[in-house]
């Protein structure tokens, strides 16, 4: 019961939080107001995962807010500006849709690739992007591959989120960052992604849901 009160209560607070962060980073908003929501991912993910660690890394993705939290044993590291699908969510072959559900971080590119570096078939091209080509859907800076957990919604047949190539990268297009505009992937600043890329470990759990 106290567990059922927990997660309404967090509910109720991450739709104020979600309404929020579309005008202000959480960035600026007290630590405790943060711990909330990781306390919340982390009950909540006991509940709907009993089977995946319930420590340890964990990024939270958040379509709703347009934003990415980063929680480490509990406790709230960062938040990010994200951008995911402009079509928004789903999970088929070819749909420019973002999956939802657990997914895990499978593989990692890019290490010592400079800033704003472009990537093609997950390889260094030896380009770098501008602003001002940020029409075009870049990969840039680092690139953490996902790989889905949930046989039939995001892993196997015409749903498998790793061979659709579904990424945590950059963007050079950073100015439609906090809005869906990706063909799938979640975007990042390039600062942001680089530095995450250190912190990162393989087999890091990776949580998208629409609120």
């Amino acid at each position: 019961m106290s567990v059922l009160k927990s997660l309404l209560t967090a509910c109720a607070i991450l739709c104020v939080m979600a309404v929020s962060a579309q005008q202000d980073d959480l960035a600026m908003s007290t630590p405790a107001r943060k711990q909330v929501l990781a306390d919340f991912l982390m009950e909540w993910m006991q509940v709907r995962y009993p089977a995946a660690p319930s420590e340890g890394y964990v990024l939270y993705v958040s379509v709703q807010s347009q934003r990415m939290y980063f929680v480490v044993e509990g406790e709230m590291k960062a938040e990010y500006v994200i951008s995911t699908a402009r079509k928004g969510l789903g999970a088929y072959r070819n749909s420019n849709r973002t999956p939802e559900g657990l997914h895990r971080v499978v593989r990692k590119f890019g290490k010592g690739v400079p800033p704003w570096g472009i990537f093609k078939a997950r390889q260094f091209t030896g380009d770098i992007a501008t602003k001002e080509a940020a029409d075009g859907d870049l990969i840039t800076s680092r690139i953490l591959w996902l790989g889905g957990l949930e046989p039939g919604v995001n892993e196997g047949g015409n749903v498998d989120s790793m061979e659709r190539g579904i990424y945590i990268h950059g963007t050079a297009d950073e100015a439609s960052l906090g809005t869906p505009s990706s063909h799938g992937c979640i975007r990042m600043r390039n600062s942001d992604v680089i530095a995450l890329y250190d912190r990162i470990l393989l087999g890091t759990l990776v949580v998208i849901l629409d609120n």
